[in-house]
């Protein structure tokens, strides 16, 4: 059986942030806000096939979690709001930070899962 090439990780990384076809950075990667496209309009690369399961949840949980310590703490310190403000305030940003971030991460991970040939064998 023959190695499968050696794929860039970190270019097919950036090229998923950006929505991009991990394979030639021109197709769209998504159909929709997560779903992602069969096959590369472009190229025709099967890009269905790599399934991110939980992964990209888990890192986006991590990552505002870890974003929102200082909004946080600026709201807090910086405004002094009651703490019905402080929750609305609280509130909007976990909720505009996930859904930015979870696309972000997301193509990021079918980027990595293109380039590492971590094909879903069930699909």
């Amino acid at each position: 059986m023959a190695e499968p090439e050696e794929r860039d990780t970190g270019r097919a990384m950036r090229r998923g942030m950006l929505g991009r076809c991990p394979n030639c950075g021109e197709g769209r990667l998504f159909a929709g806000y997560l779903r992602v496209v069969p096959e590369c309009p472009h190229c025709g690369e099967p890009l269905g096939r790599y399934r991110a399961a939980d992964g990209p949840a888990f890192i986006t949980i991590t990552v505002v979690g870890l974003l929102l310590i200082p909004i946080l703490g600026w709201s807090y310190v910086g405004l002094r709001p009651d703490p019905l403000t402080l929750s609305l305030i609280v509130t909007g940003a976990v909720t505009v930070l996930t859904l930015v971030v979870l696309r972000l991460v997301k193509g990021a991970f079918v980027g990595y899962l293109w380039a590492m040939h971590e094909i879903d064998e069930g699909a």
